[in-house]
């Protein structure tokens, strides 16, 4: 393909050469190019990832398209915040929180909010405040899908019963091109919540497209690590016990009384009439965030942990202090006053605790460096090699990157890429078990990089000594 490619073109077919087979890209599947432009579709792919193709001619030759793509477009979550929030008396601005008036951690304190999300409720709990208070007459959020192979879908709610089963975290697919044709169809005004990706896709539209400008009233942000494939709650579910044509829905974050909030289990729902399994995810094989199994490509290519594009954003609060507390805690990131008023007015309703940009910075402190050190270093390697990237806020460098993280961030790339392998051969073998046996030995690998030597040689020390103690 010509070096003359729009920016959307190169997004789609610009294969990652790190990638297993040179075929994953960087699109993250969002559909915001789809309702722009009908040359371009969005569908599943094999490795159970939403990706956009193109099937005709490209409206002027792909710039309406790449204008809304959150990898392709010229403006960055930077030029959209300041827009959207650098006017507002008391704004501030921090490196990896982007524009905040307020932060916070806390939790919704009423009506059981709180024990019905993944963590401090508070999602759910300024949804409906916004509905029952006329702020907007509809929320646009993932909610439960139709069957097994479509668990959760964006979907348009219009009151706060409506609004109960987009409680929780979904770590799944999604698209949105679906309701992007109903909110263009419907004279409403929207609340609209997502990932970071997501929101700065929305932000774009609204930039580009007068219609859902006039309608899209607030975004509400959701911290993100990095979005899943469909094989995520297949491979969960499966692990768990129950086999795949018997997989209906995974709860994600199901609680579990009087543990530790980190501490939670999934829940599947069976399609053959079967009870629901319960199992708690540190008994899984593929539930360590951080070895990024299943994990959009694209994802390795964005620097926006804390959706600094949203109105507001909330995740969880991974802080020793809070993190013990089963029923979670919420990080808040407040940028618009009108959301801070109703956090104002319903006071007596939350428990919030006065934060600081450090506190939520270090809620997430993984996260960023991956997404910011790890990118620096991402970028490099291709730029070394002469391959096309998306353009970044970060920048290609191994400044202060030493040669054993450079070997982490390397390592991970490989997790990510062989889990899409072992999965397939797993489903294929139709035993479990083959994926375990092909990951093994690459975590192995990862995790004698990750720990230097004598760290690793002091544990089996004291593993050695803790069994000579304990002979009889």
């Amino acid at each position: 393909m010509s070096d003359n490619r729009s920016a959307i073109e190169r997004v789609i077919s610009s294969a990652d050469a790190d990638a297993i087979g040179g075929h994953s890209t960087y699109c993250v599947g969002c559909g915001a190019c789809a309702i722009l432009d009908p040359a371009l579709s969005i569908a599943k792919n094999s490795d159970g990832c939403y990706c956009a193709s193109i099937d005709g001619t490209l409206r002027e030759g792909g710039a309406i398209a790449s204008s809304v793509c959150p990898f392709a477009a010229g403006v960055d979550e930077n030029e959209i915040a300041k827009d959207q929030f650098s006017a507002q008396t008391g704004i501030q601005h921090d490196q990896y929180l982007g524009y905040y008036l307020k932060t916070y951690v806390g939790f919704v304190n009423e009506d059981g909010w709180r024990s019905r999300g993944s963590s401090g409720g508070f999602v759910s709990w300024l949804a409906a405040t916004l509905l029952r208070e006329g702020l907007v007459d509809a929320v646009v959020h993932v909610k439960d899908g139709p069957d097994s192979e479509h668990m959760y879908q964006y979907a348009v709610s219009h009151s706060v019963e409506e609004l109960a089963t987009g409680a929780k975290s979904k770590y799944y697919p999604v698209e949105m091109s679906h309701v992007l044709t109903y909110m263009k169809e419907h004279d409403e005004r929207y609340l609209f919540i997502g990932i970071p990706c997501f929101v700065k896709a929305m932000r774009l539209l609204c930039r580009n497209d007068q219609l859902l400008r006039s309608r899209v009233k607030y975004c509400i942000g959701l911290v993100c690590g990095h979005l899943k494939s469909d094989f995520f709650a297949k491979s969960e579910a499966w692990e768990a016990g129950v086999p795949l044509e018997d997989i209906r829905r995974v709860d994600f974050r199901y609680k579990i009384p009087d543990s530790p909030a980190s501490d939670y289990a999934i829940k599947v729902d069976r399609s053959d009439g079967g009870d629901p399994i319960i199992k708690r995810t540190n008994e899984l094989s593929t539930t360590n965030w951080g070895l990024g199994y299943f994990k959009y490509n694209a994802c390795d290519y964005c620097d926006d942990v804390l959706a600094e594009t949203a109105d507001v954003t909330f995740g969880d609060a991974w802080l020793p202090q809070y993190v013990s507390d089963s029923q979670g805690c919420n990080v808040v990131v407040v940028r618009n006053r009108t959301i801070q008023n109703i956090l104002d007015k319903h006071a007596q309703e939350l428990v919030l605790h006065d934060s600081t940009p450090e506190e939520i910075y270090q809620s997430q402190a993984g996260g960023f460096r991956h997404r910011r050190q790890g990118l620096a270093y991402r970028l490099d390697v291709h730029k070394k090699r002469g391959e096309w990237t998306p353009t970044k806020r970060v920048q290609p460098s191994l400044e202060g990157i030493d040669k054993r993280r450079q070997k982490i961030y390397a390592m991970r790339t490989v997790l990510k890429n062989e889990s899409f392998v072992a999965f397939t051969e797993a489903e294929k073998a139709n035993d479990f078990s083959a994926f375990i046996r092909h990951m093994r030995p690459v975590e192995r690998k990862y995790y004698r990089i990750q720990t230097p030597f004598l760290r690793r040689l002091l544990r089996k020390l004291k593993r050695l000594l803790k069994k000579m103690t304990h002979r009889p």
